[in-house]
């Protein structure tokens, strides 16, 4: 089957028309410069981290800290790896593919130690089910940006909701018509949540918040004051 025509928009997000490219005029054991690359992306924005994405799907693309036979501007395309043009691949390696734990503490901390989808935080009972408590996760979510472009990203999900939206795509062009539609005293509100980087909150919700983080002992602790 003949592959996906990388100069066609149509065919995918960046990192998926840079690896076609690889494939279709450079060809590996080859080297690249990053002039090559930005003449056949004219006008997309960090086309070079899209071809450091491919990395992560066992592509083996090699710099001259690594190659010294390299110049600073110049790459090796050593091997491709997964063809992440193929949908179902591409799904089954993003599975495969471990979050380092440190990632994943900066996004628990990012998403405030909640779920983004239903809001519940870790180890929160769930209001239709309170014999169970939610456990978190980091996920990735299959994401469509305002460009068009597909991107994976790292979001924060209980497991129940991670199992109900597993295959689900964010589309970011969605997210900003209903952002749109909102009044212009709640956009402004939206507004200044995402200059802060966190949702607006009362001090009640930040204690809750506070108490819900701390080891089961320390709640106990905390409790135990409360109720003396």
């Amino acid at each position: 089957m003949p592959l996906p025509d990388w100069r066609d928009d149509k065919t995918g997000g960046t990192m998926i028309r840079s690896g076609l490219w690889l494939v279709l005029e450079i060809g590996e054991g080859n080297v690249f410069t990053k002039e090559q690359l930005r003449d056949a992306f004219p006008g997309v924005s960090q086309v070079d981290r899209r071809v450091r994405d491919l990395r992560k799907y066992n592509w083996v693309i090699l710099a001259n800290t690594e190659d010294s036979h390299l110049l600073p501007d110049e790459q090796r395309f050593v091997k491709a790896g997964v063809a992440v043009w193929d949908r179902n691949e591409r799904r089954k390696a993003d599975l495969a593919i471990a979050v380092p734990a440190t990632d994943r503490q900066a996004v628990f901390e990012r998403d405030g130690y909640m779920c983004t989808v239903c809001g519940i935080g870790g180890a929160e009972p769930y209001v239709d089910d309170s014999n169970t408590t939610a456990v978190l996760e980091v996920a990735r979510r299959k994401s469509i940006l305002p460009s068009g472009e597909e991107d994976v990203l790292l979001v924060t999900e209980c497991k129940r909701c991670h199992t109900g939206a597993r295959d689900k795509t964010t589309d970011a062009s969605e997210v900003l018509a209903e952002i749109h539609a909102l009044d212009p005293s709640d956009r402004r509100r939206l507004a200044r949540w995402i200059d802060r980087g966190r949702r607006g909150s009362t001090p009640l919700e930040r204690a809750w918040n506070g108490f819900r983080r701390l080891p089961a002992d320390a709640r106990e602790r905390v409790q135990s004051e409360l109720q003396a």
